[in-house]
């Protein structure tokens, strides 16, 4: 038989067809059983808050890794309903969900509802909220280094005597962290005088805050400092500083960021000089990666901590940092969270 190059052409294109279909099983075993099925696995987001930038960034972030994994994912909001949340988990429950993402609540009111769905088989991690089961990972922003953080740059800035106003309120797991550091620094520091706590997840949070904050200014004109953990306390207390014509004469300090802060941050004496963070996306991927190994049959750990980030208006003024997608780019250690990255993870594209 005469052998001419078409021939040997289709036997090479044949060859490497067959090639393929033997490795295309192969580079399906790359992931362990569920994923190996796309589509085949489901799993739920039950939101206790979502107002705000953080909340909308985390969302996006799950939904970015859900994505890369191939997995389906529902999203139920609360909207701060706490016994709501506890009926959603059934909810999922009930939907047939391989695993649940818990995010933020109360621990009374999610306590019994995350056992019920361990007690259904289901795999959950939980995200800033405490539901005090061994067999449910913590997803954690490192709150206590966030506080940390933050209240370092205020005695950079301002020493170690100054009147403060914090803004606080009790039963929400990151904050009640965040509220023993906070605790520790007075102690460390007595020069720190509490002159007023205040605080309210009341919607809208920010408008809410600002009421309060204006009426504690109004008797405490000598505050130099606000500590105000939360990204939407922040932004009402700026609220209130800037009415009371107080910009230059307070720092405020805080916890999250977004580009609304950014923005906050670098208007012209803007009273907002730091907030430490971690990239709310970040975590969001993170919270879908922990439950993904543990639905692989791996262990992720019983804390799951995202390292967080100093930001100075400083640093964002020196930087010409405008937006989140430019602090991700100068400052690399925002971009990416190296946590719960199996080698088999599929992680979202850039």
């Amino acid at each position: 038989m005469n052998i001419t190059r078409r021939i040997l052409g289709k036997m090479a294109l044949s060859l490497a067809g067959a090639t393929m279909l033997m490795q295309a099983p192969a580079l399906a075993q790359d992931k362990p059983a569920p994923f190996d099925n796309p589509g085949e696995v489901k799993i739920a987001l039950v939101r206790y808050l979502s107002t705000g930038d953080f909340f909308q960034a985390y969302l996006s972030g799950v939904e970015a890794q859900a994505k890369a994994l191939g997995v389906d994912l529902r999203v139920l909001d609360s909207r701060q309903d706490a016994a709501l949340q506890a009926d959603m988990v059934d909810q999922a429950i009930a939907l047939g969900v391989d695993g649940i993402i818990i995010q933020h609540g109360l621990t009374e009111s999610m306590k019994e509802a995350a056992q019920r769905a361990v007690d259904a088989g289901i795999k959950v991690v939980a995200f800033d909220v405490n539901v005090e089961n061994d067999k449910i990972p913590q997803i954690e922003q490192s709150d206590r280094d966030l506080a940390r953080l933050a209240l370092e740059q205020a005695i950079k800035d301002n020493g170690e005597n100054w009147k403060a106003g914090y803004v606080y309120v009790a039963g929400i797991a990151p904050l009640d962290r965040r509220d023993e550091t906070w605790k520790e620094f007075k102690a460390k520091y007595p020069g720190i005088n509490e002159a007023a706590m205040f605080g309210t997840l009341d919607n809208p949070i920010a408008n809410s805050v600002a009421n309060q904050a204006r009426s504690v200014l109004s008797a405490n004109p000598d505050i130099k400092v606000m500590f105000a953990p939360y990204d939407e306390f922040a932004k009402g207390v700026k609220i209130a500083v800037d009415e009371a014509g107080l910009s230059s004469d307070i720092k405020i300090y805080s916890a999250d960021i977004s580009t609304s802060d950014i923005a906050a941050m670098r208007e012209p004496d803007s009273a907002w000089a730091a907030t430490a963070a971690t990239n709310p996306a970040v975590v969001g991927q993170v919270s879908v990666r922990a439950l993904a190994m543990l639905l692989a049959g791996e262990d992720p750990g019983r804390q799951v901590i995202v390292p967080p980030t100093l930001i100075t208006q400083a640093q964002l003024n020196e930087n010409d940092i405008k937006n989140m997608e430019e602090l991700s780019a100068k400052l690399p250690q925002f971009a990416h969270a190296d946590v719960a990255v199996p080698a088999w993870m599929p992680l979202p594209a850039k």
